[in-house]
């Protein structure tokens, strides 16, 4: 029988011999941060590539390892393990243990569990794309699908090895926080944003010229759609509405996909209300005045027509200044290569939001199309400037502020 579970959800992390274990030490820290008790066991193998000593300083817990270890198996602790959870994630989920756990082994601690477990098993595939793509690993997927297994990945990007790329890149820990949380259920994991709203933009516009040339910019929406992936994953029903970028939609939100400036004012405006909006979308401030219903031809003349630009809408200050439906929250981007928190008080004020989150995008800084991001984020409190950190962590601390601050917003206007 199954013991009693502690009060908050509880996972057991199974860590296997991949290049990605490195990522599972991310995956411990996300899943504490929303609430979630995480228990560790590792391979052998995944003790190549990081230490038990790591990994438990992160789950506050002992580390396991070993199906023989004297003092855990003398009550048989691999079926506690196997037990005592409300769900089993593994990640890295290598081809080597999705076979074993295909063919019903248990020559170890982590198939003997996984073999043992009544809890939901969740996997993050990570593995070279030749690997992934081969028949026996697709046998073991469709054997793993069939025997109630969920899955969250693999994403296709580039490999550790050098020239390497394709489908097999391990889920970001984001990602896998998403896929966790739908398993366990909104009813056991009691999360911040649970039942909000929120509305977010991200990527660039892109505003036509004629039939094949447009005006754009490099925004990648790395940055927006990890907001969105952070305020998923703190259960908040997010609307998403993007304008064309080469990532995946984030995992639990609502995308809209859109390509003009004018087409996501319309979308934002059709999404709300919202209890929070996050303009992070580099929307384009100028389009063509006239495009042309043709392609425009060169005539050899070396001449060439002007081109007629009129102002695009201003989104974030339609949602910041709307009368009827504005959020409670309207949070700003303000990309900016000089004078950046000065621009940033100005932009605060004259869009009617909140936060304005200020980034370099200079050249040289990489932030344009980039993992990383330097912010400051500016509001009538003043200036609270962060470190460098990746896309997702800056997603993640938003997602923090944005929940610790509505509490008393609400308060407030009572």
């Amino acid at each position: 029988m199954r013991k009693a579970l502690p009060d908050r959800p509880s996972v057991l992390l199974v860590i296997s011999g991949g290049i990605a274990a490195y990522k599972a030490l991310d995956l411990i820290r996300r899943l504490r941060d929303r609430g979630l008790g995480v228990r560790a066991l590792m391979t052998k193998g995944a003790q190549e590539f990081v230490t038990p000593l790591a990994v438990g300083a992160l789950t506050g817990g002992k580390v396991f390892t070993d199906l023989f270890d004297r003092e855990d198996e003398q009550d048989v602790g691999h079926i506690r393990l196997a037990r005592e959870n409300d769900l089993v994630v593994v990640a890295p989920a290598t081809a080597d243990i999705m076979a074993k756990m295909a063919g019903g082994h248990a020559d170890d601690l982590a198939t003997a569990v996984l073999l043992a477990t009544q809890s939901p098993v969740l996997i993050a595939p990570a593995m070279n794309p030749a690997m992934w793509a081969h028949p026996a690993t697709q046998r073991n997927v469709a054997t793993l699908s069939a025997d109630g297994v969920n899955f969250v990945g693999p994403a296709r990007g580039e490999m550790a090895e050098a020239g390497e790329a394709g489908v097999g890149r391990m889920a970001e820990p984001l990602d896998i926080v998403s896929a966790v949380l739908d398993v366990i259920g909104p009813h056991q994991h009691a999360t911040r944003l649970a039942g909000r709203r929120v509305l977010i933009t991200s990527g660039p516009t892109l505003e036509a010229v004629d039939p094949v040339r447009y005006i754009a910019n490099r925004s990648s929406g790395k940055q927006g759609h990890a907001i969105a992936a952070a305020a998923a994953a703190e259960g908040a029903l997010v609307t998403l509405v993007s304008g064309p970028v080469g990532i995946p939609d984030p995992p639990g939100v609502t995308v809209i996909h859109v390509e003009s400036a004018r087409d996501m004012l319309a979308a934002v405006e059709a999404a709300l209300p919202a209890d929070v909006a996050v303009m992070a979308a580099a929307v384009a401030d100028w389009r063509p005045a006239k495009p042309s219903r043709g392609k425009i031809k060169k005539d050899g003349t070396g001449k060439v027509e002007p081109l007629q630009l009129v102002e695009n809408p201003d989104i974030l200050a339609s949602i910041g200044r709307h009368h009827t439906l504005r959020p409670t929250l309207v949070i700003g981007f303000a990309a900016e290569t000089a004078d950046l928190v000065r621009n940033a008080k100005v932009k605060l004020k004259a869009k009617g939001a909140d936060w304005i989150l200020a980034n370099d995008v200079s050249e040289g800084s990489g932030v344009m199309g980039g993992d990383d991001n330097t912010v400051s984020v500016v509001s009538a409190a003043g200036v609270e400037a962060w470190p460098k950190m990746t896309k997702a962590d800056v997603a993640a601390r938003l997602v923090e502020r944005i929940a610790a601050a509505l509490p008393r917003r609400r308060e407030a206007a009572e």
